[in-house]
């Protein structure tokens, strides 16, 4: 076990989990705001370097104590555009982290990886933990892209990543969930605005289609890291039977879904493992306490959450947007038709 020295905050770093900042003596969220007030910069550069940090000893306890957190923490909010999972919104810019159900775990992802702007930070707390497992894991993008194999890297570097999406009503999310609005016009003017292809197809339902860099550089760090979902939803990283029964429902083209290289050239399965391989290499773990927060750099940290038994409620933040114009991509957004 090593201790990163951050002045007054005690980051101790041990293999297999996040960075970890523990704290005591702190009687109320009074309290918890002036520690964190005096440790925000540490905070910050901690995160800058570790990718994520999580602290444990602040008397966290409702939603209302989280947003005190966040709106110290995560002064600027971000906004969850094209949104892909289902959340509960508490108000003050607190959300829950998925309502997706606990037997399904969540594999690492960069939240808002597909779109043109996205959280620069995300912030994690535990109001109540589960009996088991569902621990928030995280992992080091830096390093994915390091394990990548040399051709795979290149070829991505060069080509981005395409994400093809069908909104239903059957599978994944409808279209005025995932863009807040019953308007197609308004769809069509966002997706015109945002670079993302689009077609109606019958039945009232939609078809998106972007290409966006695999590759972009930390504007802070300067840094390259791997920032995409590729692998998180590739037909190829589902389960045997839920990609059989998805294929079968929907085919090949209407899956809710689905990932290729950025010139439309699909993976093959060795591709994919590859990509999972070097995600399973860095995910890391910590089980949540009540109490708990984690702030992750969204663009150096990928996060993922385990299944779990038991009562579970973990919040988010989303903060500090960043423009993908300023994260240097190796390749160029463009709107993709059919």
């Amino acid at each position: 076990m090593t201790i990163v020295d951050t002045a007054s905050l005690d980051v101790r770093t041990e293999a297999g989990k996040p960075p970890i900042a523990t704290i005591a003596d702190i009687p109320d969220m009074a309290a918890a705001a002036e520690w964190l007030t005096a440790n925000l910069p540490r905070i910050r550069a901690t995160v800058q370097r570790l990718g994520c940090v999580l602290i444990r000893g602040l008397p966290v306890a409702s939603t209302e104590d989280f947003a005190v957190v966040k709106d110290l923490l995560l002064p600027s909010p971000a906004g969850y555009r094209e949104k892909a999972t289902p959340r509960s919104d508490y108000g003050h810019g607190v959300f829950s982290s998925t309502d997706l159900p606990a037997v399904q775990p969540i594999r690492l992802h960069n939240e808002n990886s597909y779109t043109l702007e996205f959280p620069g930070f995300l912030l994690f707390g535990c109001l109540i933990a589960p009996d088991e497992g569902g621990a928030t894991t995280v992992g080091d993008m830096r390093e994915v892209l390091r394990l990548l194999p040399d051709d795979l890297r290149a070829r991505f570097a060069e080509k981005g990543w395409l994400l093809v999406r069908n909104y239903s009503d059957l599978a994944g999310l409808p279209w005025r969930t995932s863009f807040a609005t019953t308007d197609q016009a308004e769809v069509e003017r966002y997706c015109a605005e945002n670079t993302v292809g689009y077609e109606w197809t019958e039945d009232d339902s939609l078809r998106t289609r972007q290409r966006r860099s695999a590759i972009i550089t930390h504007p802070v760090t300067g840094e390259q890291t791997w920032f995409n979902h590729t692998a998180f939803w590739n037909h190829w990283t589902l389960d045997e039977e839920v990609r059989e029964v998805l294929l079968e429902a929907f085919g090949a083209d209407g899956m809710p879904f689905c990932t290729f290289f950025g010139d439309g050239t699909p993976l093959t399965q060795d591709e994919a493992d590859a990509l999972n391989r070097a995600y399973d290499q860095v995910t890391v773990r910590e089980s949540w306490q009540p109490g708990d927060v984690m702030l992750v750099d969204n663009i150096l940290c990928a996060h993922g959450r385990e299944s779990y038994k038991g009562d579970r409620k973990i919040v988010v933040s989303m903060g500090d947007p960043i423009a993908l114009a300023d994260c240097a991509p190796t390749t160029e957004p463009a709107a993709v038709n059919a």
